[in-house]
């Protein structure tokens, strides 16, 4: 998850003023909140994790804060979340969560109340469910997944995803919900041009867990939704003899057999973004990017020819997300700034070469997070646990969460000329005196350390 402060608010309540500071969270407004709010919020962490494992946290000042003091509080203030919200233990815990979720509830001054809530398959079908307007997000896929009749074992196999519809008719995921938020204020914060939804889809990356879902008839179904859509819209790719015979299986009604051809066509189980520019082969050139399958799938166009690139998150070191200022000039001959996002990851081109590829997206926090859920599902299995069901609800204590606390060293069990191989790539690039982007950096991710592809 990525956290910024990017702004403040300077409020008067009577003859007191004082400074709001703007949370969003990858990239989306999620609260407001007062520097005594999170002062006391890291009171409560201390308590709970002690004050080593802490970032440091500003002072207190008792003077009124000049602008420049102010921005330099923002600055430190975002720099701690975003530390704190990178340590296993501390974003998994309930103490993390219900901070964000209280603050959200507070920020939009909304009491608890029964509401009801439409869900969407990617169909359209919609399904209604009655929940309390400050149910967290799991809470909401349980009433979804409860209506619809997916068994407990399953539910967590599946997540609620925020989804807009774009000029063109079609619909781009915006993010997936996460069990900090609460998915009706959420929606009802980005809804205000009612162009969102929140839709059910599959969470997970690796389909051999399509196995698990096939012998059960509603969430076979809900496979089949997906698989339909995804090849309607074209992120699944087939031959005109391939759609003719899934055309025939719909009419046959053969669920079945239609998802056992759907997942042996090209980029089933991805999610596809929308057009953007990389840097990679040459700068500013036009590409479609999608994740899955343990990849980022670059199609660039290049000479009147689709070309194709594979990416393999096992050989990331890590990833960031930085903020590109383009200066546009006009036909008045003025300029204007325009801030872009940019995700770039350091890639292992070759046994002994690191490089820098880039991706300028407003989706960047979106494929963040997609590349961040493949690697936690890898080392799921990789620590041989399963999805969580409905009744292993996480408790209240500071090690809950679907993992243990994981270590960001070259500590995998990594087969060693892999290991060695980034090292010297790493020690290379030092020497050269060669970096990432310079422009601000975000955040940066380099939980891929030391994960190789022989090791997964």
């Amino acid at each position: 998850m990525h956290f910024s402060i990017p702004d403040t608010e300077e409020v008067k309540e009577g003859s007191v003023s004082f400074t709001i500071y703007n949370i969003y969270i990858n990239g989306v407004f999620h609260c407001k909140a007062r520097y005594k709010q999170l002062r006391q919020f890291h009171d409560e962490l201390r308590k709970e994790f002690g004050s080593l494992t802490l970032p440091e946290f500003p002072k207190k000042k008792l003077l009124a804060l000049s602008p420049a003091e102010i921005e330099q509080r923002r600055a430190t203030l975002e720099r701690y979340i975003q530390l704190v919200s990178q340590d296993p233990q501390i974003g998994n815990s309930s103490l993390f969560n219900n901070f964000l979720l209280t603050a959200q509830q507070e920020s939009q001054t909304e009491e608890a109340e029964r509401v009801t809530l439409d869900a969407f398959l990617m169909n359209g079908h919609k399904i209604t469910v009655n929940i309390m307007s400050t149910d967290q997000t799991e809470d909401v896929l349980e009433a979804v997944a409860q209506q619809i009749e997916i068994p407990d074992d399953f539910v967590h196999y599946f997540g609620l995803y925020l989804v807009k519809k774009e000029d063109d008719g079609d619909n781009s995921i915006v993010r997936r919900f996460q069990e900090f938020e609460s998915p009706y204020l959420s929606l009802k914060a980005a809804n205000k041009d009612g162009v969102h939804r929140i839709v059910l889809r599959k969470g997970y990356w690796d389909s051999s867990y399509d196995d698990d879902l096939l012998e059960n008839k509603v969430t076979m179904n809900l496979l089949y939704v997906q698989a339909n859509n995804d090849i309607e819209r074209q992120w699944i790719l087939a031959t005109k003899d391939q759609l003719n015979h899934l055309s025939n299986l719909k009419k046959k009604g053969s669920k079945r057999e239609f998802l056992r051809l759907a997942r042996t066509l090209k980029y089933y189980g991805y999610m596809q973004f929308k057009p953007c520019v990389t840097d990679y082969p040459q700068p500013n050139t036009r590409v479609i990017v999608c994740a899955g399958q343990k990849e980022l799938n670059f199609r660039v166009n290049i000479d009147g020819q689709v070309k194709e690139g594979s990416f393999k998150i096992t050989r990331m070191r890590c990833w960031r997300i930085t903020n590109v200022q383009n200066t546009d000039a006009n036909a008045n001959s003025s300029t204007s700034v325009k801030s872009q996002l940019e995700l770039s990851f350091e890639y292992l081109m070759s046994r002994d070469s690191l490089q820098w590829i880039s991706i300028t997206t407003d989706q960047a926090m979106l494929i963040s997070m997609c590349l961040q859920n493949m690697v936690d599902e890898l080392i799921m299995k990789k620590q041989g646990k399963k999805f969580k069901k409905s009744t292993d609800r996480l408790k209240l204590n500071k090690n809950s969460g679907p993992f243990k606390p994981i270590s960001r060293e070259l500590s995998y069990g990594v087969d060693p000329e892999d290991q060695s191989a980034i090292t010297k790539a790493m020690d290379s690039v030092k020497k050269m005196g060669k970096g990432g982007p310079k422009q601000e950096t975000l955040t940066e991710n380099d939980a891929f350390e030391g994960i190789g592809d022989e090791d997964l």
